[in-house]
């Protein structure tokens, strides 16, 4: 049993640095994550203030509004989108596609977040437990400064892990949203190409 509970101790400070190098990479993608997100923020907001009232005021009939009003040089996933729809307006099936294109690339643009709020927490708590071992041997050893190093790492990595899971999260839910939203203005557009095409 002594050989058993050895072998666990190994393989669980085996894992400490791993986990620790992957903490430092999941904040620095977090930080550049941080800066992607603002940057998208300030687009997705010039681009609404220029393109809500005439969405809102869109008809069948002045489709070409929304098609001149369209910024030529956007990151936005939805302005591409708005694009092509108006471009492949008579072809119903080429615009479900476009549709459902958006749909994938706002689901990969997620893929980040989501593994930032899901793998955060995990890494930050094995990378608490894991130095707490040697901290409490160091305590029985009577060695504090050990005990105050192992810990120093225990609490380190639980703030990174926090830190990335916080900004994973954040992200992911606004995004949800704005796709949503994006998504919502898309299948507008469509049906009011629809609209177009049905008339006599």
């Amino acid at each position: 049993m002594h050989y058993i509970t050895n072998i666990l101790y190994w393989i669980s400070t085996g894992l400490l640095v791993p986990i620790i190098l992957l903490l430092i990479y999941f904040f620095v993608r977090a930080l550049l994550l941080v800066g992607g997100f603002f940057g998208q923020f300030l687009d997705l907001r010039k681009s609404q203030a220029r393109l809500r009232p005439i969405i809102d005021s869109l008809t069948a009939d002045n489709l070409n509004t929304l098609a001149e009003a369209l910024p030529k040089k956007s990151r936005s996933l939805s302005v591409d989108c708005m694009k092509q729809i108006l471009e492949a307006q008579d072809d119903v099936t080429r615009v479900e596609k476009i549709l459902s294109d958006f749909e994938l690339e706002a689901e990969k643009d997620m893929e980040l977040p989501k593994t930032l709020a899901k793998m955060g927490p995990m890494l930050g708590l094995m990378g608490t437990l894991i130095p707490m071992g040697p901290a409490l041997v160091g305590l029985a050893n009577g060695d504090i400064a050990s005990m105050a190093y192992n810990m120093q790492v225990a609490f380190a990595t639980t703030v990174v892990g926090l830190f990335s899971s916080a900004v994973g999260f954040v992200t992911r839910q606004t995004k949800q949203r704005w796709y949503a939203r994006d998504l919502n203005d898309l299948e507008f557009i469509a049906n009011r190409i629809k609209e177009k095409y049905a008339k006599p």
